[in-house]
């Protein structure tokens, strides 16, 4: 039997910032930094008619020294009015954990995030979706049991794609695809 499509809000995507919605430099920590991939305004316009949308990025940089949570901030700032919007995401979570930390509280793949998020919003498993471009992110979706997304538009991860085969997961070469790849969960 079919997946019936969403209803209004009853499901959300959390997207990855860096490599998947903007251009992933490597530490971006200036907001004269951030780069639009192209098609992702268009596309996060469509997609919030229906879906609630997220933000859940890890920034080790902050972790390991190089910048602070104000210079996160002011990117995380600066991609929204990029998208015309400065409400675009209904809630932004950034992990700053070093990657070597012992404690990783929301650094994915740490499905932490998500799930709180889901009993927060009373959301539906089944009509949430983690989109990125490297396979922590995916591995987040699929540990909090939700579908995952790769976005291939900036940069290639060889670990991503292994990983997107091994548990099928569906792989967008450009952002504006996004939109098919996800209404056709419920076809």
């Amino acid at each position: 039997m079919p997946a019936s499509k969403p209803e209004a809000h009853s499901g959300a995507i959390f997207f990855d910032r860096d490599g998947t919605l903007n251009h992933d430099s490597g530490y971006l920590s200036s907001p004269e930094q951030v780069v639009l991939l192209p098609g992702v305004k268009e596309t996060l316009a469509k997609l919030r008619e229906s879906y609630r949308l997220f933000l859940f990025t890890n920034q080790s940089g902050v972790g390991r020294g190089f910048f602070g949570m104000d210079a996160v901030n002011a990117v995380n700032n600066r991609l929204a009015e990029l998208l015309g919007d400065k409400d675009i995401f209904d809630d932004i979570c950034v992990a700053p954990e070093h990657p070597d930390s012992p404690i990783q509280n929301y650094r994915k793949p740490s499905p932490k995030y998500i799930l709180e998020t889901i009993e927060n919003f009373k959301l539906d498993p089944s009509k949430c979706f983690m989109v990125g471009d490297r396979k922590r992110d995916l591995e987040a979706g699929v540990n909090a049991g939700i579908n995952a997304v790769r976005i291939s538009a900036d940069i290639d991860d060889a670990a991503a794609a292994a990983y997107c085969q091994e548990h099928s997961i569906p792989t967008a070469t450009e952002f504006g695809l996004l939109t098919e790849i996800i209404e056709n969960f419920y076809k």
